[in-house]
């Protein structure tokens, strides 16, 4: 027997989710983790998520929970899974800023909170992080308006733009912006490279930034982020960092049981290169080029958490996204990066003085989809 459950499939920017109201879950959330699994079809040795929603990548392989919020402060709280595609296992650690962009429209349309015409602002409980969400999104007769002429790359199409803004989003899952104190932490043994400088900067989520340059990689060459070489290169890096923060007690661990934070993302300063679909992108239209690691594979866009984090990095003096950005746009208001499909805008707003540095704001600008609507059937939950 199988147990159906109401479910929405969400795209949410350059990611996709099955989303779930909270009061259709069963009561007892240690039992969330297994529905989740089969609803999206993991583990899949194969890769493939053949028997479930997912789609086989990282940035597809998510799920949403929306409900109601009995803080004033927010209209709607948002819990957020990363499911592994081939292990047993779902991370509830950080959160996903593409799906983000999709949890005012999915509450809109689920009746969660009242629509306001022509713009609706929404407050956001990111439940993980524990942060503010405020996203500001179009609608039209009472429903989320989704068509318009704003475009991302890495997205066929146009859909209506959905502005969000991360309030105070440094010390997300850590406590500190800075979680080790230091703008730059010299990693040593790393197998395959030895010594590397590395940023370790908690926005968003926690992420570890390596300059292209220290790892010997040209930022331009794609197919060597998706190398199993330079692959076991940044998951050792990433995990000796797991290990720092305190997510894991060895580096073995961190690969297993801590695969979503920290993540891991290299960076360049501007350079004219390809992007997936064939367009030049000139060294002229970027401040950063950046490339993002998501639970082992080349993140074929650029997670809206990585935009936020590496947006505060790029302010904070001293820090590799820094030492790779130009003053003037260090000082700007819009940082543009360049990732594998095209170029991410991303707004921030960050205060130093002195030692004292304070992430006030970070914005995105998305789109998002409803795609299908109906009942995910999961083997019967006891």
């Amino acid at each position: 027997m199988q147990t159906r459950i109401p479910a929405v499939v969400m795209r949410g920017g350059t990611s996709r989710a099955v989303f779930f109201k909270e009061r259709d879950l069963p009561a007892e959330s240690d039992t969330w983790e297994s529905v989740f699994l089969s609803a999206l079809g993991s583990p899949d040795p194969t890769g493939r998520q053949i028997d479930g929603l997912g789609g086989g990548v990282s940035s597809n392989s998510k799920v949403a929970v929306i409900g109601g919020s009995e803080d004033p402060r927010y209209d709607v709280s948002y819990y957020f899974g990363q499911v592994s595609v081939d292990k047993p296992y779902v991370d509830f650690v950080g959160n996903c800023g593409n799906i983000s962009s999709a949890v005012a429209p999915f509450a809109i349309d689920e009746g969660l909170v009242s629509a306001t015409e022509p713009t609706t602002v929404v407050r956001i409980h990111q439940r993980n992080t524990n942060k503010l969400i405020i996203a500001e999104i179009n609608v039209d007769k009472g429903r989320f308006a989704e068509s318009g002429n704003y475009t991302i790359p890495g997205v066929n199409g146009t859909g209506s733009k959905i502005t969000l803004h991360f309030v105070d989003p440094g010390g997300t899952l850590t406590g500190s912006l800075l979680p080790t104190g230091n703008v730059v932490d010299t990693l040593q043994d790393i197998a395959g490279i030895g010594t590397i400088d590395c940023s370790i900067v908690d926005a968003g989520n926690p992420f570890v930034f390596v300059k292209a340059d220290d790892l010997g990689a040209d930022i331009k060459d794609l197919a060597r982020f998706d190398s199993k070489e330079t692959a076991t290169i940044l998951e050792s890096i990433r995990a000796r960092a797991a290990v720092l923060l305190g997510f894991a007690e060895d580096e073995k661990q961190a690969s297993i049981s801590s695969q979503a934070v920290p993540k891991i993302a290299v960076i360049s300063n501007s350079t004219t290169y390809q992007s997936m679909g064939g367009e030049i992108i000139e060294s002229s239209e970027t401040d950063v080029v950046i490339r993002c690691i998501s639970m082992g594979r080349l993140h074929k866009a650029l997670p809206g958490t990585a935009a936020i984090c590496a947006a505060g990095s790029a302010k904070i003096d001293g820090t590799v996204v820094n030492q790779v950005v130009t003053t003037s746009a260090a000082n700007s208001t819009i940082l543009r990066f360049g990732h594998p499909s095209g170029i991410m805008e991303v707004g921030s707003e960050v205060e130093q003085q002195g030692t004292h540095i304070h992430y006030r704001q970070a914005t995105i600008f998305r789109t998002a989809r409803r795609i299908m609507e109906g009942a995910v059937l999961v083997p019967t939950v006891r």
